[in-house]
């Protein structure tokens, strides 16, 4: 068997690709966020949420490598890599980042070839609904939010799934900013002023109360608002920054905005 042999996923995304390609054996834990595939939750220990980690039940893993996302993970890895564990942190926040990650990891583990493969179908993907998106009639203004308080916007994958699923992002100047602190709205008024037509929220870990945001002041002039279209994307199927992003919440956002497309009013 070429390279990592036990393998701690501390996010959801090295454990989609590595049962996509074939090589969940080599996983001996993963994080209790995930949920795909659903088969993980039954076969494999959870070991860690986002922020924080069972570090010695990890170390009872004797794993020799863990795979995390983000500065987020900071700590987490800092505690495994004093306890002799070697740790990849990705920091990937583009959906080219995405399929360049899902071929990095199937190189780490020898799967190379099926992990292009697999890349390159979630390329065609993206691609295929990207041109069904082309060819709707109109394009609605859409507002995604990543959190609800403070207010963040969604982070660069979600902003570019948004226009390929047939949106226009009213905020694709935060779209760019890789860190949440970044993406924070000082003034929820300025939604108001950009008067999105969709709103979509994910909010990690708790799940989105359309009602809730309908009720902030002022928001009810927002054209969204006043048509009900609010919609939650759950989010693991879009802020996880791996395949299920380019299939299932790519097509979550285009079935909404497609829908939106087409009706009469």
């Amino acid at each position: 068997m070429h390279g990592p042999r036990r393998i701690v996923c501390l996010t959801e995304e090295p454990t989609e690709v590595l049962y996509a390609l074939g090589e969940q054996e080599r996983i001996v834990g993963i994080s209790g966020f995930t949920v795909r595939p659903p088969r993980a939750r039954r076969e494999k220990p959870r070991v860690s949420a986002f922020t924080s980690a069972k570090i010695d039940a990890i170390l009872e893993l004797r794993p020799d490598l863990a795979i995390g996302f983000s500065d987020i993970q900071a700590d987490i890895a800092q505690a495994l890599i004093r306890a002799g564990v070697e740790v990849w942190i990705s920091n990937h926040r583009s959906v080219a980042g995405i399929l360049d990650y899902i071929r990095r990891l199937g190189a780490l583990v020898g799967a190379g070839d099926a992990a292009a493969l697999y890349a390159r179908r979630a390329e065609t993907h993206v691609d295929a609904v990207r041109v069904a998106a082309a060819a709707l009639p109109r394009h609605p203004r859409v507002y995604f939010e990543e959190w609800d308080a403070p207010i963040i916007t969604g982070i660069q994958w979600v902003a570019e799934l948004l226009r390929s699923a047939g949106g226009e992002d009213v905020f694709p100047e935060l779209g760019t900013q890789s860190l949440a602190k970044h993406r924070i709205l000082a003034d929820a008024r300025e939604v108001v002023r950009r008067d999105p037509q969709i709103i979509f929220g994910s909010w990690c870990g708790k799940r989105f109360r359309p009602e809730q945001v309908a009720a902030r002041p002022g928001w009810d002039a927002i054209s969204a608002v006043r048509t009900r279209q609010l919609f939650e994307i759950k989010s693991p199927i879009i802020l996880q920054p791996g395949p299920a992003a380019l299939f299932d919440g790519l097509d979550a956002l285009h079935a909404h905005i497609r829908a939106w497309a087409l009706r009469r009013d």
